[in-house]
């Protein structure tokens, strides 16, 4: 194998050695099991040979920390790995080269089994060695398969970690983007009033203008993952408030928000010195709540504004219900899981009945989301549910296209 600068990786921020344990064990387990004195990883970085994990035995105090560097084509790493020196080693203080590298007097190197770790594309990432004081002629094929076992097992557990914080960095640069640039867009979906016919308010619903599209719930969980979720979110919902004042005076803006940006005090910030009397903030079910004290505690002065708060996705699962019982909500939206085709399913016409007969003893508004044939649309009018959400009364659009939409409910 020939080692030069275009065949070493110089990966210096990936490096399972920096911080996984299991590692170090890796090394005491080699260490002991070929009776030898200190172990270690070795990285190479332009040109330098890098200590990253070092495992010795308690009574040698070997002289190299991890951190420590030295030139790669004055040490046995860089040597095994070009080549010159065989990889089992077994009197260095009397081998032809090797007695004569400073490293073997400061290191007091009498016995070593060294072996390259490359990468899946042929890269050389560094080394794995072992050695000790005394000379050893017992080592032999079957001590070096060991150690190129473990060298492996390294050479995947960089790989993998590697594929990991690339994968990151992606994200973590695709959402910037989005946060830096006009990629973020707001469409409204109206809702409508069973009572008047008449659109009441409009969710705003986050869309991502790129190529290839990806849906917003890929472009927040993103975020999430890479500690942006809260500047996305916030991003979005400032965004809608921007055009709050286009909007007819006598309709409603629901906005989605994770609950944590509610307790941490985001929002609150978000909407210092805004009419926040038309806004609703909806809690989706899949956003867990852990201490509904404290979070209503958080929402009371946003509540005692004006603003109104509603329980999103109804019925999908456990959640949404502990949030009905936990939250005294204005609103509650069926989830469009219960809503599809409720004229033809009694278990769930039965359920979304119990909701709205739940609502009209708590003094809440019902909205029917997902709504998309006129069946459904009536079976949910007979029901008793206040107002309607869905692509059969209005897709969600840009806002000059909500504004100018146009849809007669059937009363």
């Amino acid at each position: 194998m020939t080692l030069s600068p275009s065949n070493i990786t110089n990966f210096q921020n990936v490096d399972p050695s920096d911080s996984d344990d299991s590692l170090h064990k890796m090394l005491c387990v080699i260490r002991k099991h070929l009776d030898m004195e200190v172990a270690f990883f070795s990285k190479f970085v332009s040109g330098e040979r890098i200590f990253r994990a070092i495992d010795h035995d308690s009574n040698v105090s070997p002289d190299i920390n991890v951190g420590d560097s030295d030139p790669i084509n004055e040490s046995y790493c860089g040597k095994i790995c070009q080549g010159e020196f065989e990889k089992v080693i077994h009197d260095a203080k009397n081998h032809e080269l090797a007695k004569d590298l400073e490293v073997t007097e400061k290191l007091d190197i009498g016995s070593y089994l060294g072996v390259p770790i490359v990468l899946s594309d042929g890269e050389v990432f560094g080394t794995l060695c072992c050695y000790k004081s005394e000379a050893d002629n017992t080592l032999n094929q079957r001590d070096l398969s060991f150690l190129n076992a473990f060298a492996e097992i390294y050479r995947e557990l960089f790989e993998e970690r590697m594929k990991n914080t690339t994968l990151y960095d992606q994200m973590a640069q695709t959402t910037l983007s989005a946060l830096e640039c006009d990629v973020l867009d707001i469409h409204y979906q109206p809702i409508y009033s069973v009572e008047t016919g008449a659109i009441c308010g409009y969710e705003c619903l986050a869309r991502f203008n790129t190529s290839p599209y990806r849906t917003p719930d890929v472009w927040f969980d993103e975020a999430e993952k890479v500690g942006m979720g809260e500047a996305l979110q916030l991003k979005a919902i400032e965004q809608a408030l921007n055009n709050m004042h286009r909007l007819p005076i006598d309709t409603s803006l629901s906005l989605n928000i994770a609950p944590e940006y509610i307790l941490n005090g985001s929002i609150h910030k978000l909407l210092e010195g805004v009419d926040i009397s038309r806004l609703i903030l909806e809690v989706t079910e899949h956003s867990p709540i852990n201490d509904y004290i404290a979070f209503r505690k958080k929402l009371a002065p946003l509540r005692e504004r004006g603003m109104q708060l509603a329980i999103d996705d109804a019925g999908a699962g456990y959640s949404s219900f502990q949030h009905i019982l936990e939250l005294e909500a204005d609103l509650i939206k069926l989830d469009l899981s219960l809503i599809r085709d409720i004229h033809i399913q009694p278990k769930k016409l039965a359920l979304a009945k119990a909701l709205c007969a739940f609502a009209k003893s708590t003094s809440c508004v019902i909205i029917a989301e997902g709504v998309e044939v006129v069946d459904e649309l009536k079976v949910l009018q007979q029901l008793g549910v206040d107002r309607i959400q869905g692509y059969l009364t209005g897709k969600p659009m840009v806002l000059n296209e909500a504004l100018a939409h146009q849809f007669t409910l059937p009363l």
